[in-house]
């Protein structure tokens, strides 16, 4: 279910990365830094008064050779095409510039709702000194501090009274959502149209042609729904210097938030790059089913050990998605490209298996017959028992008698029997220690 998106809008220097900084630095705002991504300051996960959404700072687009208005034009357009709520921040100290009413005209065509908050209001006469602001015809304004943290509990108040209702973003239980990820030009577009068996998004052999997360619907002929999420290449970090690519970075880790299951693409001729295993890391670290894709199979000139050497490196390079089944496709040829849903279905079945924790306990006791708890300064692990709390992805809870004496090794060891005794194919789960009371 993907979180609703603040974005903060406003004209250079008026401090809109510094209030992006203090939402996300801070508990008031923070959930989580979505890794990557928030290297570069321009998405993160926040929660107020028990809603979660996800903050976008305008002020991370680069447009060193842009003229100024061209510069705001694009952050407000960038707001009104992902934003459900705009945060516009503007400074109590130069009052409203002509900037601030281009800024304004351009949010009020939008149609969407807007926060106005005046910034740098340090002191109560600043505060008090923000009425000339009801002339942007924006309601009323905010008088925050970003340098201080002044005002954003009351400015948090305002974005929350307008988020949509969480109903609103509740994505059909039967449907299997998934996404395809990888760096641009793996042929991820190509990939969409020969499994949809039409041509439903425009391909081009031009790196990074797909600027948006697409949302297609189908039905498999067992009569199983699937929501595929065609998303934008994810470059790597330095290479990432249009705006543009910039905020399909930041929709493509939407997606794979949405989805259920995330197929990653691999190119067969140029073989795995660093930027591969840091773009399957998203996935990997959200907890999401995953099936890696070789594309362009039919590239490679290939004999009796080509299949297995590619695997073998795939499996080297890939060390943490050990879990995680290969498919070697083309999507010119359509080889193999008959087996992507059935896999899909297999690790959709993973992610949401359940196991009883009878069966889960006579797992563990076996393997610690076999394997003793280590001990640590004369004081040995127990562990009492074990059961699943969670799926998508499957989470466990190991009660001991002292979490910091379950080792990280032997906690490998649980999960490894675990995984070899049940079918987890494709998804990562998680084990989690809790001292027993």
């Amino acid at each position: 279910m993907p979180n609703p998106v603040i974005a903060i809008v406003g004209r250079p220097n008026v401090g809109k990365s510094t209030i992006f900084n203090r939402l996300a630095g801070e508990r008031i705002s923070i959930v989580e830094d979505i890794p990557g991504v928030t290297r570069d300051r321009i998405y993160a996960e926040g929660e107020w008064l028990g809603r979660t959404f996800d903050i976008i700072d305008t002020g991370g687009i680069d447009l060193k050779d842009e003229p100024f208005m061209s510069q705001i034009k694009l952050q407000a357009q960038v707001a009104m095409e992902e934003a459900d709520i705009i945060i516009f921040i503007t400074s109590v100290r130069e009052g409203v510039t002509e900037g601030d009413e281009n800024v304004a005209r351009l949010l009020y065509q939008s149609g969407k709702p807007v926060i106005l908050a005046v910034n740098k209001a340090d002191n109560p006469e600043m505060r008090a000194d923000i009425f000339e602001f009801y002339s942007l015809g924006l309601g009323d304004p905010y008088p925050i501090s970003g340098s201080h943290g002044l005002g954003l509990g009351d400015l948090l108040d305002a974005v929350v009274a307008e988020l949509p209702p969480e109903e609103h973003f509740t994505d059909d239980e039967d449907v299997i959502n998934f996404c395809l990820i990888g760096r641009p030009n793996v042929g991820k577009s190509s990939l969409v149209n020969a499994i949809l068996g039409e041509e439903r998004v425009i391909v081009s052999d031009i790196a990074g042609t797909t600027r948006d997360a697409i949302d297609t619907t189908f039905t498999d002929s067992e009569g199983v729904k699937f929501r595929m999420i065609d998303t934008a290449g994810i470059r790597k970090k330095g290479k990432v210097t249009e705006s543009t690519e910039k905020f399909s970075v930041m929709r493509a880790i939407r997606a794979i938030d949405r989805s259920d299951v995330v197929l990653m693409i691999l190119n067969a001729e140029e073989g795995i790059r660093e930027q591969d295993k840091r773009v399957a890391g998203y996935a990997h670290e959200a907890g999401k089913g995953i099936v890696i894709i070789v594309n362009k199979w039919d590239k490679l000139e290939k004999d009796n050990h080509t299949m297995n050497k590619f695997e073998t490196d795939i499996r080297d390079e890939f060390q943490y998605l050990s879990y995680a089944p290969i498919l070697y496709v083309s999507a010119l040829t359509k080889q193999r490209l008959v087996q992507i849903p059935d896999k899909i279905k297999e690790v959709s079945k993973s992610q949401n298996q359940r196991i009883s924790s009878s069966l889960l306990n006579d797992v563990l006791m076996d393997a610690i017959a076999r394997n003793p708890t280590p001990t640590d300064k004369g004081r040995r692990l127990k562990i009492y028992y074990i059961t699943q709390v969670g799926v998508k992805p499957p989470t466990f809870v190991l009660f001991v008698n002292d979490p910091e004496l379950l080792h990280f090794s032997y906690e490998r060891f649980i999960e490894n029997q675990i995984r070899n005794t049940f079918n987890f194919e494709g998804t990562p789960f998680k084990v989690i220690a809790r001292q027993k009371k």
